[in-house]
Parts: C-alpha cells; structure tokens; sequence
C-alpha cells in the first residue's frame, strides 16, 4: 500500500511544488512508483512534469468531485516512473462547489483509495492556502510534509498550519502524521538563513530533516523546460539535495515500519 504525503503551507513561495516535483523525480530515479496529485489551481506541478495544463480535460478537479476514476485520468510525465494526476485552472471551483456537499473534507480521499496499491509514494501537491481542496489533501494523507524557506518570515503562519494539522487529526484523519519540516532555499553565505536554520531545529528538533535545500539557479530553470531536477541537471546542486532528500524519506519510512512492526508484536 503506497504512503500518501500532502506537501504543504499556506505560505506562498516556499518551495512547495518544486518540492513536490523534484523529491517525486529523486524517488523514480530510486526506482520507487510515485503519484503526483496536482492539487493547486495554478496546475504548476503539471506544467513542471511537461503536461500543458491547457490540455488537461480531466484530472484533480474531476477527481474530487467523483466524476471520474483516478485510474482514468492518470498521465506519464517526463520523469521515469513518475504520473501525474493534472490540475487545471477550473479546479478554483471545487471549494465552492463542495461547500454544500455532505462528507465534503473526505471527498479526495475516497477517490485515491482505488490507486493506492499501484504506488509506493503519492505526493499531493498542495496550494498555497488553508482552504477545502488543503482540508481535503491532509484529511486524504497519511503524513504530511511542510517546506520552510530559509527567509526572515520563515515561522509566520507555521503556527497556524500545525494548528490546522491538530484540527484534522482531531476531525477527519486521527492518523494523520508530520513526515517532517524541509528547510527551502538555503544559502550558507547569509547569516539570516543561518539563523532560520538554528531556530528551526531548536523548535523543532528531529522534527526536521537533515537535508537541506540549497538556493540553485538550475532548479529555478527546469521548470521552464518541463523538467524535473533530475532530469535536467543531475549534477547540479540542487539535484544533488532532492536524492539526498528522498534517500532520507525511504530511511525514514523503513525506521517507522519496523516501529510500526514491533509494537504490533508486542
């Protein structure tokens, strides 16, 4: 059964979808199945993958609204391993349209349930608010994980998000986990980002990966290309960060199962 993980912050800029889309790539490359659900209207994580969002007739939107299966709208993208569920700009209308609709926050995560055992990993890329189509990502997720920018409002509206996480642990999904706070667009030249980086991990502890994201121009470029990291510079830096990264998660998910496995034989 794969392991579903809503990456989000309502903080825009962040480095959520960039996030979403490189660790995806790292962990194809590591010959792990992955999903992405582009759960942003922007549909940034799609045109990242090289699907031309204008394209997409069928995909998130569809999917929430239990129109269509999963499994038929479900798209390769340009990284090995890799499919994309599409978003497109028409996905804005879902928090209007399931305002009315009974077990509106669990929507997303009746639909995933017929994929999940096709992956290892779904990766839901979030957009940059707390609104119902955020709700129904973390209500779907097994685990979720939070990108920080290593910038001067870094914990700004963190609080509020953990509070969010707390109220969808206590309502909708009591299984609900933090997988961990990735430190973004690190710059080991600026005793700011410094700063972030010692004040995070005094808050947050084991709480936060090792891995850093360092600041990468070629990261910032791939996009343009419909480009994975991975795909389109392998040795730069920041290529480098995301298969660290996700080399880290699998670690991580390993220690977890044989927790997991030893106090079910207790």
């Amino acid at each position: 059964m794969g392991k579903i993980i809503a990456i989000a912050n309502q903080k825009g800029g962040v480095g959520k979808t960039t996030t979403s889309v490189n660790l995806a790539a790292s962990l194809g490359v590591l010959e792990k199945r992955v999903l992405i659900i582009d759960a942003d209207p922007q549909a940034n994580a799609t045109s990242n993958l090289g699907i031309d969002p204008d394209n997409v007739t069928q995909g998130t939107y569809q999917v929430i609204e239990h129109e269509c299966r999963p499994q038929d709208v479900i798209l390769k993208s340009s990284s090995p391993n890799v499919d994309v569920i599409a978003a497109h700009v028409d996905l804005v209308a879902v928090e209007i349209e399931l305002v009315d609709k009974p077990q509106r926050e669990y929507m997303l995560k009746k639909a995933v349930q017929s994929v999940r055992d096709d992956y290892d990993f779904i990766l839901i890329d979030c957009a940059p608010s707390l609104g119902l189509i955020t709700v129904n990502a973390l209500t779907a997720a097994d685990s979720v994980l939070v990108p920080i920018q290593c910038e001067y409002f870094a914990l700004e509206g963190l609080g509020k998000l953990l509070n969010t996480i707390r109220s969808i642990q206590n309502l909708h999904n009591p299984d609900l986990d933090i997988e961990g706070l990735l430190l973004t667009m690190y710059d080991q030249r600026l005793r700011l980002s410094n700063q972030v980086v010692d004040e995070v991990r005094t808050h947050f502890g084991d709480m936060v990966f090792n891995t850093m994201i360092h600041r990468n121009v070629r990261v910032s470029e791939a996009p343009s290309f419909g480009e994975s990291i991975v795909m389109y510079d392998a040795s730069s830096k920041g290529a480098i960060n995301y298969l660290k990264l996700a080399k880290e998660l699998l670690k991580r998910n390993r220690i977890n199962d044989k927790v997991a496995t030893a106090e079910d034989d207790q």
